[in-house]
C-alpha cells in the first residue's frame, strides 16, 4: 500500500534528486568536518522557494501542508541529520511568525526569510531548564515602552549563523504559575548584550548549537511575539511541528545508513565471498530496514494527523521516539557492518552515528516522549 499520493511521491523524489545533484554528500561531510554552517546550500534551498513550504500563498509561500514539509525534511537529511537541521530550525521557527505574529512582524520578517536573507533559531532551553522548559528563568521586564531581557540560554541550534533572529522564551511574570507568565521575544542575534558561543559538541557540528548569555538586552515593544504571558501556547504548538520535522529527518538519514551498509556488505569480500552472504549480516540488515520502514510509517501517520489538525500529541511523540531510536540503532549496526572503515570520516557512518546519539536527546528526550505517550494511555 502506498500512503503517498502521486504528487507527494513526486515531491519526495524531487527533494532527493536535488540533494544529490545540487548539494551532494561531499559538501555535507565537509561542513561537518570543518564545523562550517552550510550557507551555500541554504541559499540554494531558498532559491528553490522551499523555505516557504508551510507558508500560505498570501504570505508568499507555497501553501503546502505538514505532510509536504515532512517529506522535504526526510529528503534534506539524506546525507546527514545535522545538515537538515539548519533548514528545519529556520523553517519551523519562522512558522511562529506566520501563526502568532502581528501584521507588522509578518511584513518585517516573512519575505526576507523566504528570500534567504534572514533565518530563525528557537531559544528555549537553559542550564536549569531542559526537559522542564517551563522552568525558564531568563527574565524579560518592562522598561518604558520596551523590554529588557537578562539570563542565559543553552542548546540553541543555528543561533550563531549570520542574520539569525532568535525566538526566545522568557519569563515576564515571575509571580504567575510556572506555565503562565511566559512570553516569546524576537531578538536579532547581533543585538547589543548578547554573547553567543558555538559549543564543540559531538554532533551538530555544522549547524552548531550554542550557549547564549543575555546581559540586559534592550528590545522595543514590538519584539514581543504573540500575547504577553501566553508564550507557553506558542512553544507547545512549535514543539509539535518541530518533532514531526526531526522525526522525518531521522528517517531520511537512517535510510541512507542502511543503504550504505547494504552496499558495503555486497562489496566487502571476506572468506572468499561478500559479507552479505553471511546470515548474521543479512539478518542485521533486514532488521535495520524493517525498523526504518516502521519509523517512516509512524512519521507519515503523525504528519497526516497534524495536517488534518487532529490532536496528535501521542502520535507525534511516538514518531519522534521511534525514529530517533531507529537512527541510533541502525547507525550503531552500520558501524559494526563496516568494521574499521566505519571509523573513517569518508565512510560517513561515524557521522551518522554521532548524529544518532544526539537524536534521542534534542527536541525532547526519549524519556519525555515516553512520558507524553503514557499520559494518553487509559485502561478500557
Amino acid at each position: 500500500m502506498n500512503f503517498l499520493t502521486p504528487e507527494q511521491e513526486m515531491w519526495r523524489t524531487t527533494v532527493a534528486r536535488f540533494i544529490d545533484e545540487e548539494i551532494g554528500r561531499d559538501y555535507i561531510r565537509k561542513c561537518d568536518r570543518e564545523r562550517e554552517y552550510p550557507y551555500e546550500a541554504y541559499e540554494k534551498v531558498a532559491k528553490q522557494g522551499w523555505l516557504g513550504i508551510l507558508f500560505s500563498e498570501e504570505s508568499g509561500g507555497l501553501g503546502g501542508d505538514i505532510v509536504d514539509y515532512a517529506l522535504m525534511c526526510e529528503g534534506l537529511a539524506k546525507y546527514g541529520f545535522d545538515f537538515s537541521t539548519g533548514l528545519m530550525v529556520a523553517t519551523f521557527t519562522a512558522m511562529n511568525i506566520e501563526k502568532f505574529g502581528t501584521p507588522e512582524q509578518k511584513e518585517r520578517y516573512i519575505q526576507p526569510f523566504l528570500d534567504g536573507d534572514i533565518r530563525f533559531s528557537i531559544s528555549i532551553s537553559e542550564p536549569g531548564a531542559g526537559s522542564d522548559a517551563a522552568s525558564t528563568k531568563t527574565r524579560a521586564r518592562r522598561d518604558g515602552n520596551g523590554w529588557v531581557v537578562k539570563g542565559q540560554k543553552l542548546w540553541c541550534s543555528g543561533a550563531k549563523a549570520d542574520n539569525a533572529i532568535l525566538a526566545m522564551l522568557t519569563r515576564t511574570d515571575p509571580d504567575a504559575p510556572k506555565h503562565k507568565g511566559l512570553s516569546v521575544f524576537l531578538i536579532p542575534n547581533d543585538a547589543e548584550g548578547l554573547d553567543i558561543r558555538k559549543l564543540p559538541t559531538l554532533a551538530r557540528r555544522a549547524t552548531g548549537t550554542t550557549e547564549i548569555f543575555v546581559d540586559d538586552v534592550k528590545l522595543p515593544a514590538d519584539a514581543l511575539l504573540g500575547t504577553e504571558n501566553e508564550g507557553w501556547k506558542i512553544i507547545t504548538d512549535h514543539l509539535e511541528l518541530e518533532r514531526v520535522a526531526v522525526a522525518a529527518a531521522y528517517v531520511g538519514n537512517a535510510q541512507t545508513a542502511v543503504d550504505d551498509a547494504l552496499r558495503y556488505a555486497h562489496e566487502r569480500i571476506q572468506f572468499d565471498k561478500p559479507i552479505f552472504d553471511f546470515q548474521v549480516i543479512r539478518h542485521m540488515l533486514a532488521d535495520m530496514q524493517t525498523q526504518v520502514d516502521a519509523a517512516r510509517l509512524l512519521v507519515y501517520r503523525a504528519a497526516n494527523l497534524a495536517a488534518a489538525k487532529t490532536p496528535c500529541t501521542r502520535e507525534v511523540s511516538m514518531a519522534k521516539l521511534f525514529a530517533s531510536e531507529t537512527l541510533q540503532t541502525v547507525t550503531r549496526n552500520g558501524m559494526q557492518i563496516l568494521g574499521g572503515h566505519s571509523m573513517l570520516p569518508d565512510a560517513d557512518m561515524e557521522r551518522y552515528f554521532r548524529e544518532g546519539m544526539q537524536s534521542t536527546i534534542g527536541g525532547g528526550t526519549s524519556q519525555i516522549q515516553r512520558t507524553l505517550i503514557a499520559k494518553t494511555m487509559r485502561p478500557n
